[in-house]
């Protein structure tokens, strides 16, 4: 039975800290809806009220265009959090979201919360709407063997010039909504 919440408690915060996968879906009023998995140690709780995560360059950039795209560049987003272990939960977090790149000036107050990542292009802040969580039963046990650093090497063996134009030049959604791109390149810990 799924129990709805004002803010995080400690136990959702608890049991985020130790999930190394989780799950952002957004949407615009029109268009496709993103689904997106995300790894590494890329999320924050900052309060009860207030979340963060990395996000690394990639595919693409529907997240901020979705975002964007809604009034007052504070657009509705859902994170997701899935015990594959013990005991069985399911973390739903909404929220209203707002990108934050390294040339804003809240950037380096909020970076100071991660270590950055090769590639990082942006940092998600979001304030939670409401919290649920529900049993996750038919969730099924599953073990990590580890991270992935092949989007990490990719972007290291990038040549930041080159990368910045590359993400300079993806100024559009696959559904024609801009966003707004990073103008540097990050090498990683800062």
């Amino acid at each position: 039975m799924a129990t709805f919440y004002d803010q995080l408690n400690e136990k959702h915060i608890e049991m985020i800290g130790k999930q190394p996968l989780f799950f952002v879906a957004t949407a615009a009023a029109d268009g496709r809806i993103n689904l997106s998995p995300k790894g590494y140690d890329a999320f924050r709780v900052l309060s009860p009220t207030q979340i963060a995560y990395l996000d690394l360059g990639g595919s693409g950039n529907e997240t901020h265009a979705h975002i964007a795209a809604e009034q007052h560049d504070k657009g509705r987003i859902t994170v997701m959090f899935c015990n594959f272990d013990r005991p069985a939960l399911i973390l739903r977090i909404y929220g209203r979201g707002r990108a934050i790149l390294p040339q804003d000036d809240e950037w380096a107050a909020l970076a100071a919360h991660f270590t950055l990542l090769p590639g990082t292009r942006q940092i998600f802040l979001i304030d939670v709407e409401s919290v649920q969580d529900s049993c996750g039963w038919g969730v099924p046990f599953m073990e990590l063997k580890s991270d992935r650093e092949t989007l990490k090497k990719a972007h290291i063996q990038s040549e930041p010039g080159e990368w910045v134009t590359r993400m300079q030049g993806r100024t559009h959604s696959i559904d024609g909504l801009p966003v707004r791109p990073t103008d540097r390149f990050i090498a990683g810990e800062q």
